[in-house]
């Protein structure tokens, strides 16, 4: 049995289908290696260092190339050593770790990030020197609901019927909603989604890691562990939500829409209470919705700690990134604290 969760082994797919991609076309400067990742711009990661890269080029020094431990594109919790459980476990995971801080001085990189560890590993990798770093995501948990209703009475009266009220609007807009999973999704749906997936990326000045053929490769690997939500009017396809199903948690990974339509609430309704209905349905725990956006509280999405570590070999430059993440953390624990307690739920439920 492998060390760790099932949302891994679940990524690992993901990890193996982007790096198919990539041996075809190398086009988003990810270069994999046996322990990190070789990258040389910070996009794709969701632990934003963009500062950091700016401080080195402002003393004229190149902060890429970098060595980073993750799955692309994908900010999940989970191990990022994979070893079976045994007596030696502890001793190879030290190891391993000494190994990549090794790699990062024989590559003469910058540094070297290993983000969203489990909280197990992010203490030890702060035991071996890596500098540690807390962010915040928002997570919903199932308190044994049985209905959505049963969640929805867990809730302050005027958040309960804010989420009343735009659910019934996106039914008066006569729009439909479809969870796909396994052999019911087609080519289709998946041509579909990617044009609504380049609609997000497009409106919002990014970039496009992902093309069409990786969804279809998605779906051909994986399709008994993905949840599609999509959403029609009059039969067409107008918006859609990416799910990975991970051992007990419900992971939201992509939204998008129609360049041409815009329905009021149907981002919330496919994102965020269709995933909440589905995971009360199929008994699972969490659904995670990912980094960003604080209207997620007021709908039920609580924040979440989430950890990186980081290593550099330049002394000067540890210490001035240490002192950074010192004041960042104190703010971040304050920011979580202030909205953990404006939170949606009643008084006894405010603590998720």
């Amino acid at each position: 049995m492998l060390g760790g969760c099932v949302n891994l082994l679940i990524f690992n797919s993901l990890l193996y289908a982007v790096d198919d991609l990539q041996s075809h076309q190398n086009t988003s400067c990810w270069l994999t290696l046996f322990l990190g990742i070789n990258v040389s711009h910070s996009y794709g990661e969701y632990v934003f260092d963009h500062s950091w890269a700016n401080a080195y080029h402002h003393f004229g020094r190149s902060y890429y190339p970098k060595l980073q431990s993750c799955v692309p594109f994908t900010p999940v919790t989970g191990p990022r050593i994979l070893l079976r459980n045994g007596p030696l476990k502890e001793d190879v995971d030290n190891g391993i770790l000494r190994c990549m801080k090794e790699l990062a001085h024989q590559f003469k990189v910058s540094s070297l990030h290993v983000t969203f560890p489990t909280e197990e590993e992010w203490k030890k990798m702060g035991d071996l020197g890596f500098l540690q770093r807390i962010g915040i995501q928002y997570h919903w948990l199932n308190q044994g609901y049985e209905r959505f209703d049963d969640y929805l009475m867990a809730l302050k009266q005027s958040k309960r019927k804010t989420i009343r009220q735009e659910r019934k609007k996106v039914q008066a807009q006569g729009l439909s909603l479809k969870r796909l999973r396994g052999d019911d999704i087609k080519a289709h749906h998946w041509d579909a989604f990617y044009q609504f997936y380049r609609n997000t990326t497009d409106n919002k000045w990014g970039q496009a890691y992902l093309n069409r053929e990786f969804f279809h490769l998605l779906g051909s690997r994986m399709g008994d562990r993905i949840l599609l939500i999509m959403a029609e009017d009059q039969q067409e396809p107008v918006a859609g939500a990416l799910n990975v199903i991970g051992g007990d948690t419900l992971f939201g990974r992509l939204w998008g829409c129609h360049p041409r339509t815009y329905f009021p609430n149907l981002h919330f309704e496919t994102c965020y209470y269709q995933a909440i209905e589905a995971a009360i349905e199929w008994g699972l725990k969490k659904v995670e919705a990912g980094a960003q956006g604080e209207h997620k509280i007021q709908r039920g999405y609580m924040p979440t700690t989430t950890y990186s570590a980081h290593y550099f070999p330049d002394v000067m430059f540890k210490h001035a990134v240490q002192q950074f993440l010192k004041q960042e953390s104190s703010q971040v624990h304050f920011t979580k604290e202030l909205l953990t307690f404006s939170g949606p739920f009643k008084e006894q439920n405010i603590v998720q």
